[in-house]
């Protein structure tokens, strides 16, 4: 017996006790209720998607073809749209996931109005907006199992056994739109107390991953741009750890914890580590400040520091900021030991802002990382800040060049033009971008490919479009030939938005409450009706 049935009967058991007061009660419409609303708190939804994120990272293990991805959603709407779109044309959710982006968070979401990506932007907007996002997909759960519902009944009146067996089955096996979210929680937004307290109001909204970042939370910027200050391990370390202990404290025992390293573009540390004897984490740390080794007090000047470093007297170079500098090209070396620090720490997986997007840079951190943790993966931001036609039209240039190819028709510093759009270079480019997020799974460790802000450039793409033809000769054509004729025949669930918005379901609760006399508006005078 199916869980549709198994309600329907114990609702009828509990009608049965409850008398003649539940005379109007029907089993099967609160069975139906049930059914649209699976989750009943965030808790639920963080506890469920744990689970999924721990299976599908067990199963990369075994299978690096098995990588996830998701996009970044600044809406609900936006991250329902995508999860209906993933279900309409791939026709299952398994791997595919949402990403919070705190860039989007802060451009789009904050009362300030569109603030850069430094943490300035209201703490609660972001967990408000998971909860956002879980209540737009729980509403495509309902929606969806609502014209299931409809055609049930449509097949009982039609007298049509076999339609009935197929529909029932579609709802006893039927797949749920929500899916994990990593949720973007910054450099944590203050100190280790802030973090915990909004990771638990993130988790209770029904994040079951986070993602934090080793930068100093008050000057934090976005990893594509300079000015960026990384911390001393054991801070960071402090706030992975209220990041699990909020996890545990709410009993998602599973929950998944991602820590980025901004440190391949960092050149600065607002502290010096507190180091107790050679060797250990912050003596490492210290080992890459850049200054000048002195040898007696003479050397030392008015307000200067001094470290006892590599077993040496080290004056750090200190900026009129009062930001301390590290050595020039100690990046990567000090991306590998944040990394190998943070798994040993209680981080389950990593995110390492690149400059580009290169598969064999990547990799060559990646396999440094597996020779202390050999189950290292990532999270990999397939950022749009990197220009990616540029980035690869070069890289296949400079591969055409160490081959001894002939490169004389191609000008390296313009190979963005359009010029090039058709040519053999362009081609091996784009299949190289085709193939990135399988090759750099395969080859590079990558876990979960995702893009941080593509729905905020598809919105003013897809507006543009609009507005050009519209707001000129083209008129209301623009959007009759642009969108509703392509929403139509792509098959766009939102091409009937009464629907969407939830009218359907709306009269069938009406219809449940008050029965015959239920007044609903879903009659023949309906325009939704001119859509089929």
């Amino acid at each position: 017996m199916s869980a549709y049935e198994n309600d329907i009967k114990a609702v009828a058991a509990l009608k049965d006790s409850a008398g003649n007061s539940w005379s109007a009660i029907n089993p099967e419409s609160v069975a139906r209720m049930r059914a649209q609303n699976r989750f009943k708190t965030g808790l639920d939804i963080a506890k469920y998607t744990a689970a999924i994120m721990r299976k599908d990272m067990a199963e990369y293990d075994a299978d690096t073809s098995a990588y996830t991805q998701s996009l970044g959603c600044w809406h609900g709407f936006i991250g329902q749209q995508k999860l209906i779109s993933i279900k309409k044309h791939l026709k299952t959710t398994n791997k595919r996931y949402l990403y919070l982006s705190g860039w989007m968070v802060a451009a789009l979401r904050s009362e300030f109005g569109p603030l850069p990506d430094q943490s300035m932007h209201e703490k609660t907007a972001v967990s408000d907006l998971i909860e956002e996002l879980y209540t737009f997909l729980r509403q495509a759960d309902a929606r969806e199992l609502d014209l299931l519902f409809m055609d049930l009944d449509a097949a009982r009146e039609a007298g049509d056994k076999s339609k009935q067996a197929e529909v029932q089955a579609k709802i006893d096996n039927y797949e749920t739109h929500v899916v994990p979210i990593i949720a973007d929680i910054d450099a944590g937004f203050g100190n280790a107390e802030a973090t915990y307290l909004l990771s638990k109001k993130m988790i209770e909204a029904g994040a079951c991953c986070i993602q934090i970042e080793n930068q100093v939370s008050d000057e934090k910027q976005c990893g594509h741009q300079d000015g960026k200050v990384t911390v001393p391990h054991e801070d960071f370390l402090a706030k992975i750890n209220a990041v699990r202990y909020a996890f545990l404290e709410l009993g998602v025992d599973d929950g998944v914890i991602v820590a980025r390293t901004d440190s391949l573009g960092a050149g600065l540390t607002k502290q010096i580590a507190v180091t107790n004897e050679p060797g250990d984490l912050g003596d490492k740390y210290n080992s890459f400040l850049d200054g000048d080794y002195i040898e007696d007090a003479s050397d030392i000047s008015n307000g200067d520091i001094v470290v006892k470093a590599n077993g040496k007297l080290l004056k750090p170079k200190r900026l009129a900021s009062g930001l301390f500098q590290f050595k020039a090209g100690s990046g990567e070396d000090r991306v590998i030991l944040d990394c190998i620090t943070s798994l040993q720490n209680g981080a389950d997986l990593l995110w390492i802002e690149t400059e580009k997007p290169h598969v064999g840079q990547i990799a060559n951190m990646v396999n440094r990382i597996r020779e202390v943790v050999p189950n290292a993966k990532l999270v990999y931001n397939n950022s749009p800040s990197f220009n990616w036609t540029l980035n690869f039209r070069q890289q296949v240039f400079d591969n055409m060049v160490e081959e001894g190819k002939d490169v004389s028709a191609y000008d390296r510093a313009k190979l963005m033009s359009v010029e090039y759009d058709e040519t053999e270079l362009a081609q091996v480019a784009d299949e190289k971008i085709r193939t990135f997020q399988a090759d750099a799974a395969r080859e590079a460790g990558i876990f979960h490919h995702l893009i941080t802000l593509p729905t905020y450039h598809t919105a003013a793409l897809s507006t543009d479009n609009l507005a050009k033809g519209y707001f000129a000769e083209q008129g209301m054509l623009a959007y009759v030939k642009g969108v509703q004729r392509q929403e139509l025949r792509q098959g766009i669930a939102c091409v009937k938005h009464q629907n969407m918005a939830g009218s359907d379901l709306g009269d069938n609760h009406k219809e449940y409450f008050a029965g015959e006399a239920a007044l609903k508006a879903g009659g023949k005078d309906n325009t939704m009706n001119q859509f089929g």
